[in-house]
């Protein structure tokens, strides 16, 4: 992405809403309206020496007077999270890419929203989404005690006793399969969360008649089961055709050769480096795009999928 597509913003607002969670309130420097969004959708913020983060935003989509994004500070991380909290400051100036969505709230008869712990920034707005659409919805929030689960008082004030609120070191692990048992055929069921809740709602629905699941991870699918092999990728728009070896991703590659993409989190959970597919198959890697999306075939995360032929043609 470009230089010309980001945005500038200053930070407004800080506050503590949990245990090493803040949040950060974004405004336009002149005050001028940011860029619509839909629940579910996220910004990169670009945070400086090459790093960038992608969070959730947290605040209404009808409201573009502001962004609002939740950090919670991971001491062993990658860096990001320690970064925002030590240099974001009431006044500070950051650039950030304008909202992208692949965690859109679809069409449902009902909808079931799952989070656990700081899974509960996009499920915020989806939470506002689904409520102004008028059809049934419920909200699971997990997480160990109320200290470190963020917005608790803002579900109840706005939701009263409709949100559950599951505080697992007083009652143990959520048992996900006996709360979504109940859910009608046509339920759109949302998980946003450590990996585990996430298999366990999967897991949950399986054998739910027409439940879908969808899911935003923090990190990565497990890959190590997959077959990697080398293969041919060609890239339409450079006009040039590369080996990709099995310990190499195609961004790497193409980086090698001078090809400049888009890219941020390098493990297929941002979609940051989404690329057309002209042909060849694919075999997804990512923890973004649906089952449809992958059956289509017209798009793929450079970063960690691969090809599952011998050659593939990219609109790169």
């Amino acid at each position: 992405m470009h230089s010309s597509d980001l945005l500038a913003v200053v930070v407004r607002d800080r506050r503590r809403v949990a245990d090493a969670i803040d949040e950060f309130t974004l405004t336009r420097p002149g005050g001028d309206p940011l860029p619509e969004w839909e629940a579910g959708a996220h910004v990169d913020l670009l945070l400086g020496d090459g790093i960038v983060r992608q969070y959730s935003l947290c605040s209404d989509p009808a409201d573009a007077t502001h962004y609002r994004i939740a950090v919670l500070r991971e001491e062993h991380g990658r860096g990001g999270s320690v970064r925002a909290h030590d240099t974001l400051r009431i006044g500070t100036e950051v650039s950030i890419r304008p909202p992208r969505n692949h965690f859109p709230l679809v069409r449902a008869l009902e909808y079931v929203l799952i989070a656990g712990g700081i899974g509960i920034t996009p499920v915020l707005a989806l939470a506002a989404a689904a409520h102004r659409s008028g059809r049934p919805w419920r909200l699971i929030y997990t997480g160990r005690d109320e200290s470190a689960m963020a917005y608790t008082a803002e579900l109840r004030e706005r939701y009263g006793d409709a949100p559950v609120i599951h505080y697992s070191r007083r009652g143990g692990r959520l048992d996900l399969a006996a709360a979504l048992a109940d859910s009608a055929p046509g339920t759109a069921v949302y998980a946003c969360g450590p990996h585990g809740l996430i298999e366990a709602a999967e897991h949950a629905c399986a054998p739910l008649a027409a439940v879908d699941v969808f899911a935003e991870r923090f990190v990565a699918r497990d890959r190590s089961a997959s077959a990697a092999g080398p293969f041919e990728v060609s890239l339409a728009l450079s006009g040039l055709t590369l080996t990709v070896p099995p310990t190499r991703s195609i961004l790497a590659v193409a980086e090698d050769h001078g090809v400049v993409a888009p890219a941020s989190c390098r493990e297929g959970t941002c979609g940051t480096c989404e690329t057309g597919v002209v042909s060849g198959e694919i075999d997804h890697r990512d923890s973004i795009l649906s089952a449809e999306e992958r059956a289509e075939g017209e798009s793929m995360m450079i970063c960690v999928s691969r090809c599952a032929g011998s050659r593939l043609v990219l609109e790169l």
